[in-house]
């Protein structure tokens, strides 16, 4: 209970009290009217949802009873077609019994016969594989006997190809070996005004390798009937074969420079047909000298120095030493290409050829250089190369304007009275060889001017009685190609190259011609070309020109003009070539 405050009436305070009582007493009865009418309504509601619930029971009753009435109807008619459906199966069961035994006495049936067709099957293999046996035996038998018939063929042709290299001896004939090489991407008609037929033709392959000694050339023109042309040869390499099967038929030569002949290796062709590949091996773009690491593309010239050196290291230390000459005939003059100047620099310095007393051909004042193995060969030709004349042309890019003679010198040394040595001094003759060779070469290196070669010879050497010298020549030669002006396009100076190039070749072809009809004038001096080659040509050498031709029907024309050539070449005969005379040694007194 709450004090009155001071100052105020109780009796208000108190009214005042009892108001707020009164008040809030309204406010529950009236909540309580609410709450009483919001009873009754549920109590309506309740009632009204209990109908429901009973109406709603009655009805689940009814669809309970009419469910159940629909499902026994539809059992009753399941089961009555579940006893159809077991009938038709029964039914189907005892047809499938029936096709199975049909079936299972059908496949007996054809058991049987397949069996018997098995049987009848291997008894058939059988006799075919005692067939087969057979065969194989007779194949067997045919083989080994085409074996024995190859081997004898190989022989009898190692024995013929030895005796025509005899009698190529004796009459002293030409070795005329024939390469051709692959089509190239220049092969095409670039550069030429030609109809797109003709141009198909040019990219045509127009000689082949029939054998290892035949070339076939199939010449055709348009509008008429194409014609097949045949050459013979020594050998025929074909556009697959490598140098080493190239100089594996040229190595056998070089054997001979050690037995006292001189050998000469040419190669004559039409440009672009390979010849200074065959000759050298791969030039690199823009540069004219050779790689000694390409082992396997390297030419018959750095191969044929490597070759003589290694036949120099199977004999007597001190009995050969070996000079290099390198010249190159350009526009009719000759040109030394390992003369040096004051300054020790490597100029092309024209030289003349004159003939000596004995007939001989001989260049005054040409260089030699002593060399002691294949690597001071290379270096002193890469730098001869290096001044040789090229010029690009349409057929070839870095085609050589001047013909190229690399000439050998190899000088045996042999020690004997009057050619003549007891077989007690011969290991004093190899110690005296041995001593010379260790003092002449190196004067020889000593001594760098330029001369003669019977200059530069050791004149020391022919003056001692117990020393005597024989020597032999190895020319390798790179001949320029002959070429057509309208297929190489060239003008000005080129042009008059051309014309000297082609003349000097005439000039070859001319010799070869009165040399293989006998004639008593053999116009060497037509050419410095022949006079500087008039020994090799003329018999004092063993002498193998490889031929180089292109494939292509584009160079048709040139191609028969050098099988041409090969083929007069291989009927000149010379006569035996002549050997250089060595001591004879003698085995007892």
């Amino acid at each position: 209970m709450m004090r009155p405050r001071r100052g105020l009436d109780p009796g208000s305070v108190w009214a005042q009290r009892l108001r707020q009582l009164e008040q809030r007493l309204r406010t529950k009865e009236e909540r309580i009217v609410v709450l009483e009418t919001e009873n009754a309504v549920l109590h309506l509601k309740l009632a009204e949802y209990q109908g429901l619930a009973g109406r709603s029971t009655k009805e689940v009753l009814q669809l309970y009873a009419a469910h159940g009435q629909q499902m026994k109807l539809q059992r009753s008619s399941i089961v009555t077609q579940l006893h159809e459906a077991i009938k038709r199966l029964k039914q189907d069961l005892k047809s499938l019994r029936s096709f199975a035994l049909e079936l299972a006495k059908d496949f007996q049936r054809q058991s049987k016969t397949c069996l018997y067709q098995v049987l009848a099957a291997v008894q058939g293999i059988q006799l075919q594989n005692e067939a087969m046996q057979m065969f194989q035996i007779k194949a067997f038998d045919l083989e080994q006997s085409l074996q024995e018939v190859t081997e004898r063929y190989e022989k009898e042709k190692q024995k013929r190809k030895a005796l025509h290299n005899s009698l190529i001896e004796l009459r002293g004939n030409i070795r005329v070996h024939c390469r051709i090489r692959p089509l190239l991407p220049f092969d095409d008609a670039a550069g030429h005004s030609v109809s797109r037929d003709r141009q198909r033709n040019f990219s045509e392959k127009a000689a082949f390798a029939a054998d290892d000694e035949t070339v076939l050339v199939k010449c055709s023109r348009p509008g008429h009937a194409s014609v097949n042309k045949t050459f013979q040869f020594e050998r025929v390499y074909n556009d697959l074969e490598s140098q080493d099967a190239v100089f594996a038929d040229v190595a056998p030569l070089l054997t001979s420079l050690l037995d006292g002949y001189n050998v000469c290796i040419m190669a004559y062709g039409q440009t672009g047909s390979g010849k200074t590949y065959t000759m050298l091996g791969p030039q690199l773009e823009g540069n004219l000298t050779f790689s000694v690491e390409e082992e396997s593309e390297l030419g018959i010239i750095p191969r044929a120095t490597q070759e003589v050196f290694r036949l120099i290291s199977e004999k007597p230390p001190g009995s050969y030493w070996v000079e290099v000459s390198v010249v190159e005939v350009y526009n009719n003059e000759i040109f030394d290409l390992l003369a040096k100047d004051s300054y020790g620099k490597m100029l092309g310095i024209k030289r003349d050829v004159v003939t000596t007393r004995e007939g001989k051909s001989d260049v005054p004042l040409l260089t030699h250089e002593t060399v002691e193995n294949a690597s001071e060969f290379l270096h002193l030709v890469n730098k001869g190369l290096q001044l040789r004349v090229t010029h690009p042309t349409l057929v070839h890019a870095h085609s050589s304007r001047s013909h190229l003679v690399v000439t050998l010198t190899i000088t045996t040394v042999v020690f004997g009275d009057n050619f003549g040595t007891s077989w007690e001094d011969e290991q004093t003759s190899q110690k005296l060889s041995k001593e010379a060779s260790c003092s002449f070469p190196q004067k020889m290196r000593d001594n760098k001017s330029t001369s003669s070669s019977r200059a530069s010879s050791p004149v020391q050497l022919e003056a001692t009685e117990k020393m005597k010298q024989v020597k032999t020549r190895l020319q390798l030669v790179d001949l320029a190609g002959s070429e057509c002006v309208g297929m190489s396009g060239v003008t000005g100076a080129a042009l008059r190259e051309t014309s000297f190039i082609n003349r000097s070749l005439s000039a070859l072809a001319d010799v070869l011609g009165a040399i293989a009809e006998q004639r008593a004038h053999v116009p060497y001096r037509n050419s410095k070309l022949t006079r500087l080659l008039q020994d090799s040509v003329g018999g004092d050498a063993k002498l193998l020109v490889m031929l180089c031709i292109s494939p292509g029907q584009k160079y048709l024309t040139e191609s028969m003009q050098s099988l041409g050539f090969g083929t007069r070449a291989r009927q000149v005969q010379r006569g035996q070539v002549k050997k250089k005379t060595f001591p004879v040694v003698s085995k007892g007194k």
